[in-house]
């Protein structure tokens, strides 16, 4: 029992990465129809970013506000330079094809994705990066035998924390109801006076900036970060949005906590180095059985 309650654990800290990365996938394929696949290294660029900012001014801010005050602001920093990266992103890779339609989008965002982790691996280089022990929290609750570290535990909060902000934005503000309009039917709601570059500006900002919050998470949570991490992850976390259903927004939630937690079940009860094969089965059989995912793909209803 204590190895099930450890692992759910494990798997609900390890989904809501998946969680982050993959709303951002949701939210440009539900307004643009498009596949993102440098997302997952706007996430490694993320911690990359944090990393560097806590080596710079880690001394001063854990003087100034505290290990916790040092890790929110390192955050913060993280989260508004890889918004910034992807609106220029936007800007530079995608804007100028919108015309010629998805496919020459989709390599474009290939080749932004092997941009970034090439410039990531020029700058930082091609070996793992760690975090160091004096900017990682320790600590943990003690019940009975079952250990839970606090970072877990402010991971866990934060996450729900932030994916119910993002809900209740784009499901019950004004705002939302634009993007959500924007996404069933861009000629309807350009019509009725929404601002489409508005709302890709917003996809585009807030899709990068959860994927580095994320980022420096993981960081913390296994220590070290290497310029690769963000094809992986982001494969793992595309796998998630199909899971709860490509471009819906609650789904790439839920998905992601899915997919985290059948990861950690596998890794703890049959085998860590096979746990990356059930990713993929559950891909497939998602395909095969569900193609429009757990919750569904959000279509346009014609009337």
């Amino acid at each position: 029992m204590v190895t099930f309650v450890q692992q759910f654990l494990n798997g609900l800290t390890i989904g809501s990465f998946y969680a982050f990365i993959a709303l951002g996938y949701s939210l440009v394929y539900a307004i643009m129809k498009l596949i993102n696949f440098a997302h997952g290294d706007l996430f490694a660029l993320g911690s990359y970013v944090a990393y560097s900012f806590l080596v710079w001014a880690s001394a001063a801010l854990t003087a100034a506000l505290g290990l916790w005050g040092a890790l929110a602001v390192a955050m913060v920093v993280a989260g508004v330079s890889v918004a910034i990266a992807g609106l220029l992103m936007e800007r530079v890779a995608y804007r100028p094809i919108y015309p010629a339609g998805r496919l020459p989008a989709v390599v474009s965002a290939l080749g932004v994705s092997i941009f970034i982790e090439n410039f990531i691996m020029l700058v930082w280089g091609p070996r793992y990066q760690a975090y160091r022990s004096e900017f990682v929290p320790v600590g943990y609750f003690q019940i009975g035998e079952l250990r839970i570290s606090i970072l877990q535990v402010v991971i866990l909060i934060s996450a729900v924390i932030l994916l119910g902000f993002l809900y209740w934005l784009i499901e019950k503000t004004t705002f939302g109801a634009a993007v959500r309009a924007t996404a069933q039917d861009r000629a309807t709601a350009a019509l009725m006076g929404i601002d489409f570059r508005k709302v890709i500006r917003f996809v585009f900002t807030v899709g990068p900036a959860l994927g580095a919050i994320a980022g420096v998470m993981v960081g913390l949570y296994y220590r070290q970060i290497s310029f690769s991490m963000g094809w992986i992850y982001g494969l793992k976390a595309f796998v998630a949005t199909i899971l709860g259903g490509i471009g819906n927004i609650p789904g790439a939630m839920v998905g992601g906590i899915l997919l985290g937690l059948l990861e950690a079940m596998f890794a703890g009860y049959v085998s860590a180095a096979w746990k990356d094969v059930i990713v993929f089965a559950v891909l497939m059989l998602i395909l095969i059985f569900r193609p429009t995912g757990l919750l569904g793909e959000k279509v346009a209803e014609k009337v």
